[in-house]
């Protein structure tokens, strides 16, 4: 037994040592492009914010142009010496060659993409006898294929350069099925096994993909949420607490420039 023990133990540290060894070094975003998706409000606007005063150069898609607007003037104020934002309105979950014109256009000003962070996405909580069948292909289109468009529009410029970053932003909610949230688990599950079969794919290119589990965050799209959402989901949802969006988008930046496959908030997360 006590051998068994010993071997086991020598293995588990020989494999912890050769993950450590093989981790890529933690990148930096001065100078680099960074593409938000929904950054023009909620998690996506608080990391645009951070790349901003990170160094980098950024560029923010979403569909309301107003709303756009604000959030360009605001990242302006946190940008560095020489860096730049700009904003592209766009439809990202239902058509791919307009997501993939704005990708290239962005491209041609501020150079290739090194950071895609797909943020956009919407919640809706109901039960699932409440629920539309409609509401199911909404948040599937919102949250996972619109993060699929953007993806495919800029992961070939970072395989170009054999370097980058992919963020996809899923949920407390896409690590286990919630009450009231049969829709939108369903949808940021598949963010998922997206990123992982994305970064089998991505290892060999220097692209390392990450796959975010943020909770409940101080955000529009959560106040646009509580509407209606079921009373036995608000009591689950209160124990994980509520979050900032700038403390959780510090979260995600910090583990995606370290090659973090996950990002966790606190011990819920965990």
């Amino acid at each position: 037994m006590f051998w068994s023990f010993l071997i086991v133990t020598l293995v588990l540290l020989l494999f912890i040592y050769i993950a450590g060894r093989l981790k890529p070094k933690s990148a930096t975003l001065a100078q680099k492009h960074v593409v938000v998706t929904g950054g023009s409000s909620g998690i996506g606007k608080a990391i645009a914010v951070l790349a901003a005063q990170q160094g980098a150069n950024v560029t923010i898609l979403a569909r309301n142009k107003l709303r756009l607007e604000e959030a360009k003037t605001e990242i302006q104020g946190h940008l560095k010496p020489n860096g730049k934002v700009q904003s592209f309105s766009v439809d990202l979950s239902t058509n791919y060659d307009d997501v993939k014109k704005c990708v290239t256009e962005a491209e041609e000003k501020f150079g290739p993409v090194f950071m895609l962070v797909n943020s956009a996405g919407t919640s809706v909580s109901r039960s699932f006898q409440d629920l539309d069948a409609s509401e199911f292909k909404k948040l599937m289109e919102a949250n996972y294929y619109s993060a699929v468009n953007a993806t495919k529009a800029s992961i070939d410029s970072m395989v170009e350069q054999q370097a980058g970053r992919v963020v996809f932003l899923s949920s407390q909610a896409g690590q286990i099925g919630l009450f009231g949230f049969s829709a939108y688990s369903a949808s940021k599950f598949a963010l998922r096994g997206l990123a992982e079969a994305l970064q089998m794919e991505m290892t060999p290119h220097n692209v390392r993909v990450t796959v975010a589990f943020p909770p409940d965050t101080d955000t529009p799209g959560f106040q646009h949420e509580l509407q209606g959402k079921p009373k036995e989901t608000m009591l689950i949802s209160e124990t994980a607490g509520l979050l900032k969006p700038q403390d959780v988008a510090h979260t995600i930046i910090s583990d995606s420039l370290k090659g973090e496959f996950t990002s966790y908030q606190g011990i819920d997360g965990w």
